[in-house]
């Protein structure tokens, strides 16, 4: 097998590229972004990569320093992957790059993509502006995924999780809410259509969807 390429620079640019520069390797720190996943979970949200490249890079993180992997207690028992302390500083990283990426005249929001990668959009796109005067939990519900989106002060904060007294719910699937967000679909549509379901006040949904609009392309 051939070795991995390295920049062996004193760069700390070219460092970091050393550590999380191959291919799937920042996909996976996307994917523990929200939290701690197992083996099988890291596949579903990485259908592209085989099973021995993902268990290849999973290693070369751990030895990094930048993914370790635990035991949950019982009566799990299975074995997750979670980012380290240091790993989860990427998280800003990951959305700058999702706030540069979305401004490509060549991206196509409505591609496939993973649940958590399409929630993690909201925080890189969130525009504060937008939300002047607009406080809301809402229960954000993704087969079965739950989230919970909270907007207060200007800001956005997600999280996996049940919200116990939301403002309102929306239960939807991943395509569905990428449409409903990035690719003009109307609210009222998919409801009508069946594709979607709204607890609570619909106009929270509706502002809500408003809030993370897709940039225009960068001049080139």
């Amino acid at each position: 097998m051939v070795g991995k390429r390295r920049y062996d620079e004193g760069c700390a640019v070219a460092h970091s590229l050393d550590l999380i520069g191959e291919r799937w390797a920042l996909l996976i720190v996307r994917e523990l972004l929200l939290g701690p996943k197992r083996f099988t979970d890291l596949r579903a949200g990485m259908p592209g990569a085989s099973a021995d490249v993902l268990a290849q890079r999973l290693r070369e993180l751990a030895e990094s320093g930048v993914v370790r992997r635990r035991t949950l207690p019982p009566p799990a028992g299975s074995d997750v992957y979670e980012l380290t302390e240091w790993g989860a500083d990427l998280e800003p990283v990951v959305t700058l790059l999702g706030q540069w990426g979305s401004r490509s005249a060549s991206l196509n929001p409505a591609a496939d993509s993973s649940v958590d990668s399409l929630v993690l959009s909201l925080r890189a796109l969130f525009n504060p502006q937008a939300a002047q005067g607009f406080s809301a939990t809402i229960m954000l519900s993704l087969n079965d995924n739950r989230f919970i989106v909270e907007v207060a002060d200007g800001k956005l904060h997600v999280s996996r999780g049940e919200a116990e007294h939301p403002s309102a719910t929306l239960d939807t699937d991943r395509s569905t809410l990428a449409a409903l967000l990035y690719g003009g679909r109307s609210l009222d549509d998919a409801v009508r259509a069946g594709e979607a379901s709204v607890g609570g006040e619909t106009a929270v949904i509706a502002r809500f969807l408003r809030l993370v609009p897709l940039p225009a392309p960068a001049t080139q």
